[in-house]
């Protein structure tokens, strides 16, 4: 049985000569029965391989119908070897192995081509979805701000419908513009809002109306007093209101915020500082329960706005002024730059009610002379101040022990966005080794990113750097002349890379803690 088999080169007869040798007398039984199932096994395997191949005409087997009965017989596998017209090799003389692999083949390469198919299925549905949703610059262009957007006739069409459908006035733009802040509102304050269009009473509260000429015309300046002022307006704004009849409060008074705000920022671009008190209002609205009547609910806004101006503004700018104190020891030389509320009542409390000795140098610069400010209050608490323009800082920065500055915003990116002049008195203080503190209050934090100056900003009215000289202004009229451009920039972005340290009512982070606290921030709202 074993000599007939070995042809076959595939069976384990061949595999398995044990009665040909002479040891075979040397196997046990045990080994007997294992080599006597390993062949019924390989049997079994053999036969489950002659079934499909006998069955499939593509193998080379022959189209008789009897044959493929005695290919699959289990009792004749010496008959299968003997002759060519088995299914064991075909014409071709291919072996069953060679059948096989061709099977194989085959089976991987329709694989193949389906999988292809549904990859391209799949490639043509994703390209086809974009046609679907907007592209990407249109998602973009939504996320602008409309104040960042005045180079964009379709933006500026659809600010005009949205201000006409709340029935506020569109402010016009000033003079030429330099090219490279076109895409940024300029106004004058000759032309209030007021007078280039009639406000209806019913629509815009007297209170707000009082409140954007004081933007406008430069009366609030600051970003603690302008939200302070803000959230003053709207508890008075709270309390005359009443709701229609089938309204709900939650609901209504939210739409009616919307134009009274729409109309602030018409008359300058609201604060960073404004929009997350605006954003805290609205949350605060939207969550009263239906429960509550109406006299109820206008109290609890207003114990709301008054709790945020103590937390956020008040009580924050004495955690910082203590905070601060530990920074400030005797016989240091301060320098301060403009006009902020909280580095002026940083330093009064350290002298008078810490008792530090310590000198200021304020630096100040044109149009606005916010110093001159700075200066009145320190000296009236009896620090000894310094004066100068912000061209001669490095002339007085070999003598400064630190610098403190304020700040209109902390950016997400780190960056500290305050008045035009910080981010260049930050740079030569690091050329001096002069560490530079920024105080800020967290309610200031926002979570904008921006790197430069240039785009999103704040232009100011451009006559204001028209100066006097002897009865003479030596750009008198320069809104005539083409080639002629006033720039007057509000506030500049400065680099994380030149603030040391950042005081804040949470306590002293770095630059790089900006989003940390915003992500805290959000989670506790």
């Amino acid at each position: 049985m074993a000599e007939r088999a070995a042809p076959d080169g595939t069976g384990s007869e061949a595999a398995a000569p044990v009665p040909a040798g002479p040891q075979a007398p040397e196997l046990s039984r045990e080994e007997k029965l294992q080599l006597r199932k390993e062949k019924k096994q390989q049997k079994k395997k053999k036969r489950s391989e002659k079934g499909p191949a006998a069955e499939t005409p593509e193998l080379g087997t022959p189209s008789n119908p009897g044959q493929p009965q005695v290919a699959a017989h289990p009792t004749s596998p010496p008959a299968l070897a003997d002759g060519p017209n088995d299914g064991e090799k075909p014409a071709g003389g291919k072996s069953k192995a060679e059948l096989r692999a061709e099977r194989r083949a085959k089976q991987e390469a329709e694989r193949a081509q389906k999988q292809a198919k549904k990859a391209e299925l799949s490639q043509a549905a994703t390209a086809a979805k974009p046609r679907l949703t907007p592209t990407e610059p249109q998602s973009v262009v939504k996320r602008l701000p409309e104040h960042v957007q005045v180079d964009d006739p379709a933006a500026q069409r659809k600010l005009a419908k949205k201000l006409e459908r709340q029935q506020v006035p569109l402010r016009q733009d000033y003079g030429t513009k330099v090219n490279l802040f076109s895409h940024l509102h300029q106004y004058s304050r000759k032309k209030p809002l007021t007078q280039q269009m009639s406000i209806p009473s019913t629509v815009i509260h007297p209170a707000v109306v009082r409140l954007g000429l004081q933007y406008s015309q430069g009366i609030i300046n600051g970003s603690n007093a302008r939200c302070i002022a803000l959230l003053e307006v709207f508890k008075q704004l709270i309390r005359d209101y009443s709701t229609p009849p089938n309204e709900e409060l939650s609901r209504d008074l939210v739409a009616k915020l919307k134009p009274h705000i729409s109309f602030l920022n018409q008359c300058r671009p609201l604060s960073a500082s404004m929009g997350n008190a605006i954003k805290f209002l609205k949350k605060e609205i939207s969550c009263l329960p239906d429960t509550l009547r109406e006299e109820e609910a206008k109290e609890k806004l207003q114990d709301t706005i008054d709790k945020y101006l103590r937390e956020k503004i008040v009580l924050a700018a004495e955690a910082i002024s203590r905070s601060a104190f530990e920074k400030i020891n005797d016989n240091d030389v301060i320098l301060v730059y403009g006009c902020s509320s909280l580095v002026n009542r940083t330093l009064c409390d350290a002298h008078v009610k810490k008792g530090r000795a310590f000198r200021v140098i304020v630096v100040d610069s044109r149009p606005r002379l916010e110093g001159r400010e700075t200066l009145r209050r320190l000296v009236r608490k009896g620090i000894h101040c310094t004066y100068v323009m912000i061209n001669a800082i490095s002339y007085v920065l070999p003598e400064v022990s630190k610098v403190l500055l304020g700040a209109h915003a902390l950016l997400a990116n780190g960056s500290v966005m305050s008045r035009v002049g910080t981010s260049q008195i930050a740079l030569v203080s690091k050329a001096y080794n002069v560490p530079v503190l920024v105080c800020c209050e967290t309610y200031k934090f926002c979570e904008r990113v921006q790197t430069d100056s240039f785009v999103s900003n704040e232009l100011d009215d451009p006559d204001d750097l028209i100066v006097l000289r002897k009865g003479q202004a030596q750009l008198g009229g320069w809104a005539e002349n083409k080639s002629l451009r006033l720039l007057n920039l509000v506030y500049d972005v400065t680099p994380p890379d030149l603030v040391d340290l950042v005081i804040t009512d949470l306590g002293m982070i770095p630059c790089t803690s900006v989003p940390v606290v915003l992500r805290v921030k959000n989670v506790d709202q």
